[in-house]
């Protein structure tokens, strides 16, 4: 898998023009490498060119990190420092002078970067948006599996959490609900937002000590992850009688995400896709309480590429795994959100839930 991939990677390199693609200890070099070597001060590096690939790798951590990968390290001592090694990697990585397009990991240590852009002069400087990023968005069917795998388990999270409701529960007490759901069943919890009332108003809002009270709405955005991949969904719900405008703000979130759901094909710009969802909260006059974009990239990491924005003008690919989650939030009363995860498989935005989106309705 890791070799396929990194021909795929060297595929794109010459399709953009990048001669060296230099990745740290990151979820990327997981996806590329299936490695995830212990991660301090000391530089790590896996540097790709179109004909080498190689390892700047601590001499402390050579002989753990060997058995996960075939490529050749170039092993520094805390005494010499990285600098003699990183000069033979890119001299093995075949440069031939002139102007070097080099494509960072934007993800890893400053002092990493800098560390590979003070050994190649007047480079031209990228991130991994066009390379390594680009085809983490685009899911094999190994990905895809265990990404639906992960959704049909927090469905069973979710339900568990709305189970938990009582009156007096507090927030905290219906997230521990749902963290030993997770680790019931082999995952781990990646996070948990419940939001009782007022506080599902505040799209971040962190879980706290607020009591439950009869007739009020309860937001719960939560995912975990088991195999490596996460999960990442969002329901709502009443606890007793639903409060003045519940129906009418979930019934607009509904069209909302069945009209982004929609407008997601192969070939459509990411902006598209949020107008779509944004349009029908706008006609409804909630246009000012939509507060975030539509979607955001979900795979190895719970925010990735592409992300569904009203400027993105990223064109969205077969394969590519993203969150619709419109939200309606009204400051002292109740927000709503609805988020599904879908992939773009046979021409179409296909749901990984099997959850309903209709409200939980919980007895006081």
């Amino acid at each position: 898998m890791y070799e396929e991939r990194m021909a795929r990677l060297r595929e794109r390199m010459a399709e953009t023009g990048t001669d060296l693609v230099v990745v740290g200890p990151s979820s990327h070099l997981v996806w590329l490498a299936g490695m995830s070597p212990h991660g301090d001060e000391r530089p790590v590096l896996l540097i790709v060119s179109q004909t080498h690939a190689g390892f700047l790798m601590p001499a402390l951590n050579a002989d753990s990190q060997r058995p996960f990968t075939k490529l050749p390290f170039y092993p520094w001592a805390d005494a010499d420092g990285p600098q003699a090694a990183l000069v033979q990697l890119l001299a093995d990585c075949g440069l031939k002078g002139g102007t070097v397009s080099v494509a960072l990991d934007e993800t890893m240590r400053a002092d990493f970067a800098l560390l590979a852009l003070d050994a190649l002069p007047g480079a031209a400087r990228s991130f991994l948006n066009d390379t390594v990023s680009f085809l983490r968005g685009k899911k094999d069917e190994a990905e895809y599996a265990l990404l639906k795998m992960n959704a049909v388990l927090n469905d069973g999270a979710m339900k568990a959490g709305f189970a938990a409701l009582r009156e007096g529960v507090t927030e905290l007490e219906v997230g521990k609900a749902i963290r030993d759901f997770y680790t019931a069943n082999g995952a781990t919890g990646e996070f948990v937002s419940v939001c009782f009332g007022e506080n599902g108003a505040f799209p971040h809002h962190h879980t706290g000590d607020r009591k439950l009270k009869a007739n009020e709405a309860v937001l719960i955005d939560i995912g975990g992850r088991k195999d490596g991949y996460p999960s990442d969904m969002t329901r709502v719900g009443v606890f007793g009688d639903k409060p003045e405008g519940f129906d009418e703000v979930h019934g607009v979130l509904e069209r909302a995400v069945q009209a982004a759901i929609a407008a997601a094909k192969p070939g459509v710009a990411a902006k598209e896709v949020d107008k779509a969802a944004r349009d029908v909260i706008t006609a409804a006059g909630y246009g000012p309480n939509f507060l975030h974009r539509t979607g955001h990239g979900l795979g190895i990491d719970i925010h990735e590429q592409p992300y569904i924005t009203g400027t993105s003008e990223t064109i969205l690919q077969e394969g590519n795994v993203f969150s619709i989650e419109p939200g309606i939030y009204l400051q002292g009363r109740f927000g709503l959100r609805l988020e599904e995860i879908v992939i773009l498989r046979g021409n179409r935005a296909e749901v990984l839930s099997d959850l309903p989106r209709e409200a939980f309705l919980v007895k006081a």
